[in-house]
């Protein structure tokens, strides 16, 4: 048996419980770094290539924080997830094509990178291909991996049904796997989410009615408490209902894509834009924050292109949030206080 280090970063958010079954399956122990901390960031800072993005920087802290403790990390080089017949050309952020060179090539003594090439562009069947080369890097036959792979599927679906009832990936991720360190809400800097489906109805007419914020981004920068200065525990402790892009299926997401001209390249990108532009048309959201990475070429466009259409959907209040290395918390809490404030004003106004 051997260890296989996750980084807690990236694709880690929505791809975690795929990957941790597949490999458990496989008879190997996973080992996923700490939530994100200021020794893991600047650790990260320090590897990393001086014009990569915050995301970028950290998923170097996370793989130095492994290194000593694994046999191997577990960093597959994501090119494509779905067809692209269905959306033209789309892929991962060219970063994420080059992720495992850049953490092979700038930190030191890392253990082996299992760092197979997926990318699914012609027949969903794909993954089996897939799984086999990772199970043949372990030593595992075709059989077992398929297996394996079956059984992780079957997991992902359980994942995205949680997502799909309105529950956060990092509390998801902890109803799925409750005894694994570091996945309660007490290591997320107290983050509680509410949920309806936790009050009673008794309870839930005695509350006053809270706002609706849609809170989209990349999933490495909506669900990483740290590097966005814990925008999810502050939007709860105010008693805001939150809603992200990753709540919405596929079929929700993509039905989007026929009311724009033309969809970036972009995965992560394009599902930003969709829940957005969904958000946008539900009378029920009263606001919507993007959670943006400072140098990402792909988040600028993302950025202008939701504010644009946030104007020309009856200029649904729309907040911006820039995070990098650089970025302080207060900074964060007093621009996100300053929107709830407003949005509180526009709701009693009318």
């Amino acid at each position: 048996m051997s260890k296989i280090g996750v980084p807690r970063t990236l694709a880690y958010f929505i791809y975690y419980p795929l990957w941790k079954t597949f490999l458990e399956e496989l008879g190997q122990e996973v080992i996923v770094s700490p939530p994100t901390s200021r020794e893991i960031l600047d650790q990260g800072v320090k590897d990393a290539v001086n014009d990569a993005c915050i995301p970028i920087k950290v998923y170097h802290g996370h793989a130095a924080w492994l290194r000593d403790k694994v046999d191997y990390i577990f960093s597959p080089r994501l090119v494509s997830v779905r067809l692209f017949g269905d959306f033209g050309t789309e892929t991962f952020c060219p970063k994420f094509l080059g992720l495992p060179d850049m953490v092979r090539l700038t930190v030191d003594k890392l253990p082996p990178l299992i760092d197979t090439r997926i990318g699914i562009k012609k027949d969903p069947r794909e993954i089996f291909n897939i799984a086999a080369e990772m199970g043949g890097i372990l030593g595992k036959t075709e059989a077992d991996s398929n297996r394996a792979c079956r059984k992780a599927l079957a997991v992902h679906k359980k994942y995205q049904k949680l997502l799909a009832q309105q529950v956060l990936p990092p509390d998801a991720i902890a109803q799925l796997f409750p005894d694994e360190p570091e996945t309660n809400n007490k290591t997320r800097k107290g983050v509680v989410h509410r949920h309806q489906d936790a009050l009673t109805a008794q309870q839930l007419a005695d509350e006053e009615p809270g706002l609706n914020i849609a809170v989209v981004g990349y999933p490495y920068a909506i669900y990483d408490d740290y590097i966005n200065g814990g925008i999810l525990g502050l939007l709860s402790k105010e008693k805001v209902q939150v809603y992200t892009q990753d709540m919405l299926s596929d079929k929700v997401l993509n039905r989007q894509a026929r009311h724009l001209p033309k969809s970036t390249f972009w995965y992560f990108s394009n599902r930003a834009v969709y829940g957005g532009l969904h958000f946008m048309k539900q009378k029920r959201i009263d606001g919507i924050i993007h959670v943006t990475a400072f140098a990402c070429g792909p988040d600028s466009v993302v950025d202008r292109l939701l504010e644009i259409e946030a104007h020309r959907h009856n200029s649904k209040p729309y907040l911006s949030i820039t995070i990098d290395e650089h970025t302080g918390e207060a900074g964060i809490r007093t621009r996100v206080e300053a929107f709830i404030d407003m949005l509180n004003y526009r709701r009693n106004k009318k």
